[in-house]
């Protein structure tokens, strides 16, 4: 059995801090292709394509990057359950950032032919076997520290850095996109935010090189010989009902970070950067909102928080369509701002929820299994089909609200078989996190 008394505590806000600067650096390398994808790679990278066509390969390449999480998920899993939490944060770290910077050096089309797409394929595959990583060792991290009745709050900062990556990287691009021309930006202009991502990847290895090993870890003696055997074995239920429950955040995300920016700028004529500056706006409230659900989540279980989330995102995905397909700046903002509440009502206590659901041995497996196949399930193929839906219908995209709707009734389905773990409540014959 480890020693626990040689690690010394530290304090809650060091760390959360620098769990959330760590996923904030991850999650800008990942946003920053699918802000590229929506705006730049189908001509440069899929030139023989029509504009549509381009579009939707663009957002296949950015699909693989879903379909490599959860594979990241058990091989950092595996890492993180058989030798700890933070060895899990720098390998991460290392492979997302150095894949992000490899796409900016990547030739185009025209100077290298299919090479060029294939390699984009391989490096965004690459990020995303980083990314699946990521996450469980920078929540369990966190979570694994905190006291039981702030766990929630505690672990919902990790889940504020990808809305911290998500305005860096859209700032980058958006502040390139409104001082370079069309042809500057294409040419070289687009590259920089990936090249951005090695500066960034040095400042997270720094601030997160004294982290200490997470407590829970360290007073485990009976490490699963292969995590993810014994979740398959023990816990199949468990991981299908949680990625099916996390489905509809991933869509609601991408769906208004990602297709909105290609069907506000290509079908309705949007520019660019009105649509880049209602996107982030709507995200940095989402963000500030984050620790005021977590505390909600503390106080009332973490449940209630994620089935009144889903039950608000269904009844929002046909008023956020309707909102943005006026093509006007205020009510597009106020139609995502409405989708990413619903969003984070969820989403600010799944830190806290999914660990919780796990015993300690697979905890990082399971939890990133669960978390990651809810992005295959939710985030790879809403751009796709709602480009394709969109393209069916007429000014409003109805087929769009529709399919989001159908991914949140699934997702309200998947919450109500799960049980409340928020310690003080904790009734179910499932371990809790103490």
């Amino acid at each position: 059995m480890h020693d626990v008394r040689t690690v010394k505590a530290p304090s809650m806000p060091r760390l959360a801090a620098a769990s959330l600067a760590g996923t904030a650096i991850e999650f800008y390398d990942f946003f920053v292709y699918g802000t590229a994808a929506a705006l730049i790679l189908g001509p440069l990278f899929f030139p023989t394509f029509s504009p549509l066509a381009g579009t939707l390969a663009a957002f296949g390449t950015f699909a693989v990057g879903f379909v490599a999480r959860p594979l990241g998920s058990v091989l950092f899993g595996h890492i993180g359950d058989r030798h700890g939490r933070r060895p899990v944060l720098v390998v991460s770290l290392l492979l997302t950032g150095g894949a992000t910077v490899a796409v900016g050096c990547v030739p185009t089309y025209d100077a290298i032919g299919v090479t060029a797409p294939l390699l984009l394929l391989l490096l965004r595959f690459l990020q995303g076997l980083g990314l699946g990583g990521e996450w469980g060792g920078a929540v369990l991290l966190t979570a694994e520290h905190a006291p039981a009745g702030r766990r929630a709050l505690w672990s919902s900062f990790p889940q504020v850095g990808p809305a911290v990556g998500f305005v860096l990287a859209n700032g980058v691009v958006l502040a390139l996109s409104a001082t370079l021309t069309e042809s500057q930006f294409a040419q070289w202009g687009w590259r920089v935010p990936f090249w951005a991502a090695g500066a960034l990847a040095v400042l997270g290895l720094w601030l997160r090189s004294s982290l200490p090993e997470s407590p829970r870890f360290l007073e485990i003696d009976d490490h699963a010989r292969v995590p993810f055997v014994e979740v398959v074995r023990s816990h199949w239920r468990l991981v299908l009902l949680t990625a099916g429950a996390l489905s509809v955040g991933y869509a609601i995300f991408y769906a208004v970070t990602t297709w909105s920016l290609a069907y506000a700028t290509e079908r309705l004529g949007v520019s660019r950067n009105v649509m880049l500056a209602c996107i982030m706006a709507a995200v940095v409230v989402k963000g500030a909102l984050t620790p005021l659900a977590a505390l909600l989540g503390d106080r009332y279980g973490r449940r209630p928080l994620c089935l009144a989330g889903c039950a608000a995102a269904a009844l929002w995905m046909f008023p956020l369509v309707a909102l943005l397909a006026t093509g006007e700046p205020l009510p597009m903002f106020l139609g995502i701002l409405g989708a990413l509440v619903a969003f984070v009502t969820m989403f600010a206590v799944i830190a806290a929820y999914l660990p919780e659901l796990y015993e300690p041995r697979v905890r990082c497996t399971g939890a990133a299994v669960g978390y990651n196949l809810g992005g295959v399930l939710g985030g790879a193929l809403t751009p796709i089909a709602a480009t394709a839906l969109a393209e069916q219908g007429g000014r409003v995209p109805w087929g769009v609200g529709a399919y989001l709707t159908g991914i949140a009734l699934l997702s309200l389905g998947c919450f109500a078989l799960l049980p409340e773990t928020r310690p003080a409540a904790v009734t179910v014959a499932r371990p809790a996190m103490d």
